[in-house]
């Protein structure tokens, strides 16, 4: 009987593992394939999360944090125009592959039992619970859910869509070499999607001029990354001249709906909470912030200080406090980006000129 299990591995699990553990609970963290692996992220690591994510980290693996390249500024290229703002306090671009690997490693340290090829495909009980797998069952105090956007344990899934969200999304994402990469993260709009670009390191090959190529875009418009350049002019032109690096990833359906934070008495961490729109830059943050909020929340109940339902309505009432504005003012915006060009355009002219507004904007999604 572990105190906490945890499933799903990504930052929002590892976040909550690290935690509870830290706080001498025993944690299981189970991940359903081989890790780390490659993912559709942006790798954008704002720079709220920067401090959060040094205290997760093991000093073995803080390094990754320390040399991880600086993000200064955004571009918006739509319509032909160009918005930018600063970026201050700058963010870090990380690599979502040596992330994931420093954030798990951590976990163990941390005195996590982190096992790999473990599915979880059903969940009994209401406190305590159990695990089922295939060739596993594991019982537990309390249970996280950190699995993303689209599992079986998420049983809200498809619910809450907003209205006009019926045609399939996926995400897109490869490395490629760019001679000399700005310091800027780059968004690239166009009818469907958009495409974001920002340098990135993988260990091993610092200054080798990567960037980080994600795309979020409609089935119908585009399933490949040449057809995701062709879709912007000036993305097009820019990446002429790139060479791909490694494979391309793809997943899907990328899935907008109300946060869900709990589901019974289980908790839900990152995606398995909300899906947060991808361009704000805001998705690792959520994640490390969520999964710590989580495993804070737990730490009452496994003190025997108070009940697991008093527990789960306070994880609800934080999550609301704290960070459901974040997804609010996204869609805001997601709909400020899909008016009729001749509404858009006055925008944009209007963004450009005062940079203060920009910056504000991009503050209420933090």
């Amino acid at each position: 009987m572990y105190d906490l299990a945890v499933v799903g591995a990504g930052p929002a699990g590892c976040a909550a593992a690290i935690t509870a553990a830290r706080q001498g609970r025993t944690v299981l963290l189970v991940e359903r394939g081989d890790f780390p692996r490659q993912k559709v992220c942006g790798e954008f690591v704002s720079a709220e999360s920067l401090t959060l994510l040094s205290e997760l980290l093991n000093a073995a693996n803080r390094p990754l944090l320390e040399d991880a390249i600086r993000i200064n500024y955004a571009q918006l290229f739509l319509d032909g125009r160009r918005v930018s703002t600063n970026i201050v306090p700058p963010a870090a671009s990380i690599a979502r592959f040596d992330l994931d690997a420093a954030l798990w490693h951590s976990a163990k340290e941390a005195g996590v039992e982190a096992r790999v090829k473990t599915t979880v495909s059903k969940l009994e009980g209401d406190g305590p619970f159990e695990l089922r797998g295939p060739d596993d069952t594991f019982q537990a105090r309390a249970v996280i859910n950190a699995t993303g956007r689209w599992s079986n344990l998420n049983r809200n899934v498809g619910n809450g869509k907003d209205a006009g969200e019926r045609e399939k999304w996926i995400g897109i994402k490869a490395h490629y070499q760019e001679h000399g990469p700005q310091s800027s993260v780059d968004l690239y709009f166009f009818d469907g999607g958009y495409c974001g670009v920002q340098p990135v390191n993988l260990s091993g090959d610092a200054g080798a001029g990567r960037v980080n190529v994600s795309a979020m875009v409609r089935a119908s418009i585009a399933t490949t990354m040449t057809e995701v350049f062709a879709c912007n002019g000036i993305l097009r032109k820019r990446s002429a001249s790139w060479r791909q690096l490694g494979d391309v990833v793809t997943t899907s359906p990328l899935i907008f709906r109300r946060p869900e934070c709990v589901v019974g008495r289980t908790l839900c961490a990152g995606d398995a909470a909300g899906f947060v729109d991808p361009f704000v830059g805001d998705g690792i943050s959520l994640a490390l912030r969520s999964g710590v909020l989580a495993a804070g929340c737990l730490s009452a109940f496994f003190a025997a200080k108070a009940a697991l339902d008093d527990v789960v309505e306070q994880y609800r009432a934080a999550y609301e406090a704290n960070l459901t504005a974040i997804f609010r003012h996204s869609a805001q915006f997601r709909r400020l980006l899909r008016l009729p060009r001749s509404l858009r355009t006055p925008l944009l002219y209007v963004l450009s000129r005062t940079p203060a507004l920009t910056q504000w904007m991009v503050r209420r999604t933090r």
